[in-house]
């Protein structure tokens, strides 16, 4: 009997402590999933990544171009032709550089160096081209300065800086010879970046006003025309006149030569005497 109710009771030790331990085990793991699903959560909720900062785009470089142009065009009337160019030069905001006017005895023109300013160079010379007239030449030109011109500038800054450099140190100096020496060298940048500078705005000039030089010319019909000559009076007067001129000038020169002469009589002498001593023996 007693054996019967101990193992009863050791049944039910084991049964408690099965449910004890199954309780810790389901607290624990409620614990852990409790700690696990707020992380996943919030991994779920956080916002997307920044997109990556966009790249900067390479500073364009603006061309510099010089266009030259030369343009010849042969027309019937000068005059209007010369008239309706001096209204285009004013319309496209140039002028002239240079205006010359030829006559002679097969053709009047005019040599016209103009400046136009780039932007409107090419529609300038279109316009040009539609007035009454036939084109003898045309020559377009286009040259890339870039490089020249941002090199250029890139030596002007450096210059700059230079200068700027020693105007420090020549506030600094405190001998005679330091502040000769600093001033030496800033002169000598100061005509470099003078001269650097004047490059760029006769460069920039050249570039902002294209060159066109224009021809203008009209053929003229043949005539002749006698040369007036003198009376037959006056002709002989201008012979009489150059002749005597002229034995006058051969006078002088054979003057001129009077030591040559001399030589010669001396030889001829000379030759004479010794040809009378081989006579005589």
């Amino acid at each position: 009997m007693k054996s019967i109710f101990a193992i009863i009771v050791l049944t039910f030790l084991l049964a408690s402590c099965r449910q004890q331990s199954g309780g810790e085990a389901s607290y624990a793991l409620g614990e852990q999933y409790d700690e696990v699903m707020p992380i996943s959560r919030a991994d779920q909720l956080s916002p997307p990544p920044p997109p990556p900062p966009p790249v900067k785009e390479l500073e364009v470089v603006k061309k510099k171009i010089i266009k030259d142009g030369r343009l010849g065009i042969e027309v019937k009337d000068l005059e209007s032709t010369k008239a309706r160019v001096d209204t285009l030069v004013k319309i496209y905001e140039g002028y002239y550089d240079n205006e010359r006017y030829n006559n002679t005895d097969h053709e009047s023109s005019y040599d016209l160096k103009i400046r136009i300013p780039a932007s409107n160079f090419d529609r300038f010379i279109s316009e040009v081209e539609k007035g009454k007239g036939e084109i003898k030449y045309k020559e377009i030109d286009a040259r890339d300065v870039t490089d020249q011109f941002i090199d250029l500038e890139t030596r002007l800054q450096n210059k700059k800086n230079y200068l700027a450099r020693y105007n420090e140190l020549l506030a600094q100096a405190k001998t005679v010879k330091e502040i000769l020496e600093i001033q030496e060298e800033t002169r000598g940048l100061e005509e470099e970046i003078e001269s650097t500078t004047g490059r760029l705005k006769y460069l920039g000039d050249l570039v902002d006003y294209s060159t066109l030089n224009l021809t203008l010319s009209k053929r003229k019909d043949f005539k002749y025309n006698p040369t007036d000559r003198d009376n037959f009076g006056e002709r002989l007067k201008q012979a009489l006149s150059k002749g005597w001129f002229g034995f006058v000038d051969f006078i002088l020169f054979v003057i001129n030569l009077w030591p040559f002469w001399v030589i010669v009589t001396l030889f001829v002498y000379g030759l004479i005497r010794l040809g009378k001593r081989k006579a005589k023996k």
